[in-house]
């Protein structure tokens, strides 16, 4: 889970950040993007992507990569900003924001198949999360704040069961639609009904 991180170290880089989101798909809720940079050669803990981890698994693995993590940024994108600008403008507006809100200035990134002009080197590819230890962190942290967002968002909205479709056009959520209307996070550029 780290030769692709060793291949970056051995062409001189010194602080690769991995950069993952969650929410791409749902239709209620942020988008949330997390960058994560380890130490050079930081020994892997993480070796699967975020799906494929049990919420507990998940939960102790968050807590490992913030006391682990040489720095570490989280950017929440809000639904009228999905609207707004179209999930994949907002996904690269908030690429943008992680990576400058990080203190430390990576030399180059890890991307989960997005394409996106950085001022240092990069390199996308498709489930980057499955071969990059950096990308996996960064998918876990995304992953789990947006699930407690959620899960907040099923008590100020009890009607819709946000805790468990996580926003997600799941056919309760849409069950919920037709019963309830839609709440002020419902992303409406997407197809609601």
């Amino acid at each position: 889970m780290d030769s692709l991180e060793k291949k970056i170290y051995k062409n001189g880089y010194k602080y690769i950040v991995g950069i993952d989101e969650a929410g791409r798909g749902p239709i209620a809720g942020p988008l949330v993007i997390s960058a994560v940079i380890f130490k050079y050669n930081q020994k892997p803990f993480v070796y699967a992507d975020s799906k494929k981890l049990s919420p507990k698994e998940r939960d102790s693995l968050y807590n490992e990569i913030l006391e682990n993590a040489l720095d570490y940024s989280i950017v929440v994108v809000e639904n009228e900003k999905i609207d707004s600008l179209g999930v994949s403008s907002a996904l690269k507006e908030g690429i943008y924001k992680a990576i400058e809100k990080l203190y430390i200035k990576p030399d180059y990134a890890i991307l989960d198949f997005i394409n996106i002009d950085l001022d240092f080197d990069s390199i996308s590819i498709p489930k980057a999360d499955e071969v990059s230890h950096t990308v996996a962190a960064a998918s876990i942290l995304s992953k789990i704040t947006r699930d407690r967002i959620m899960e907040d968002y099923s008590k100020i909205y009890p009607n819709f069961s946000f805790d468990k479709h996580k926003g997600y056009p799941t056919k309760q959520h849409y069950q919920e639609i037709k019963m309830y209307g839609i709440t002020p996070i419902h992303r409406k550029s997407y197809r609601l009904f």
